[in-house]
């Protein structure tokens, strides 16, 4: 399910409006609505206030299968791949490879987020998901989702992420630390 999608379906089962969604998060109505059309997203401090009051992953509210696979013999890859997340500290072993759209927020604040989905026993909101990194642009979080699928394609059982970056929860949100 895309982000606009699971926060409706969220909303709906804690019983709110978008107008109480939206006073919650300090926002307007119209906000909340264009969210959930899909329209735009919401700051990386909404996302996390949104995460916390409505007491999912910030990884299950975000995730979106990507559809931009490459365009060759190599579509329908299947298998699963150990992949290793040094600033997030995280070692996932993973069938499929889910990531955000591009989040709202400043410009030294991640655009996009990656998550690998395991196999395993479905739960509520889907599938056992691992959040793996975050992405300062569109072109950083492409090149490893396609480093990913050739790993898979070539039979590589491990991957380690290369063009994540490291960033720092501050006061006003996550922001992408400078090196």
């Amino acid at each position: 399910m895309s982000f606009a999608e699971n926060l409706k379906q969220l909303r709906k089962e804690n019983q709110l409006s978008q107008e109480e969604l939206a006073e919650i998060l300090d926002v307007s109505r119209q906000a909340v609505s264009k969210w959930e059309q899909g329209i735009g997203y919401p700051e990386v401090e909404k996302l996390l206030l949104l995460s916390s009051k409505l007491s999912i992953s910030l990884d299950s509210l975000m995730a979106t299968e990507i559809t931009q696979e490459p365009h060759t013999e190599k579509q329908n890859v299947t298998g699963t791949i150990t992949i290793t997340s040094p600033f997030e500290h995280v070692i996932a072993t993973c069938h499929k490879i889910v990531a955000s759209g591009k989040m709202s927020g400043g410009k030294s604040s991640p655009q996009y987020a990656l998550f690998g989905t395991s196999e395993g026993k479905e739960f509520f909101g889907g599938e056992p998901t691992t959040f793996l990194g975050w992405y300062a642009n569109e072109k950083d979080i492409s090149k490893e989702i396609m480093e990913i699928h050739d790993a898979i394609v070539n039979g590589i059982a491990t991957y380690t992420l290369k063009y994540n970056v490291r960033t720092k929860k501050r006061l006003l949100g996550i922001k992408i630390e400078s090196e």
